[in-house]
């Protein structure tokens, strides 16, 4: 088996195993509903760079399927986003946050760039690591202002408005 599956194969044993290890049961919805918006916003975008031509995926699982990387757009990305939005320093200073959220990206280019440099799993053609980098961290922001979103606590309404008092 070539080096190139060994290392898709196991990059999906890894993250799943984040995913079985680092996600409590009582977080299972969050779970379900940030997995699948990231794979959305993956299939949309790293469709979109694919077909532009700016980056090749040679070695892949499913390559008669898909163009671009299934593990990461489907598996491991979308399993770090999980993790991203369920441990998010919400609490924290904002230098605190603003760490952990370059901190996840950057994690993970340097895999890409490794990835790139000695394996055929990846192929910039009109890309770099920055392009990379600032797309995931984006998208990370992205999903994890849409988990906020979601998940809300919701207001009550007192049905008061402009002073007066509404009854059904």
């Amino acid at each position: 088996m070539k080096i190139e599956y060994i290392i898709e194969l196991g990059s999906c044993i890894l993250a799943l195993g984040l995913l079985f290890f680092g996600v409590p049961k009582s977080k299972l919805r969050e779970m379900s509903v940030s997995i699948l918006l990231m794979q959305s916003l993956t299939w949309l975008l790293g469709g979109i760079v694919v077909e532009l031509k700016l980056i090749e995926y040679p070695t892949r699982l499913f390559s008669y399927a898909f163009r671009t990387s299934f593990t990461f757009e489907f598996i491991v990305f979308p399993i770090i986003s999980v993790l991203f939005n369920l441990y998010f320093p919400k609490k924290s200073p904002v230098m605190t946050k603003i760490l952990y959220s370059i901190t996840f990206p950057t994690i993970l280019i340097i895999g890409e760039v490794i990835l790139k440099k000695y394996t055929n799993n990846i192929k910039y053609i009109q890309w770099n690591w920055f392009y990379s980098w600032s797309s995931m961290w984006l998208t990370l922001l992205l999903a994890y202002g849409f988990y906020k979103w979601f998940f809300q606590k919701p207001t009550r309404n007192t049905g008061q408005r402009n002073g007066s008092q509404t009854t059904l």
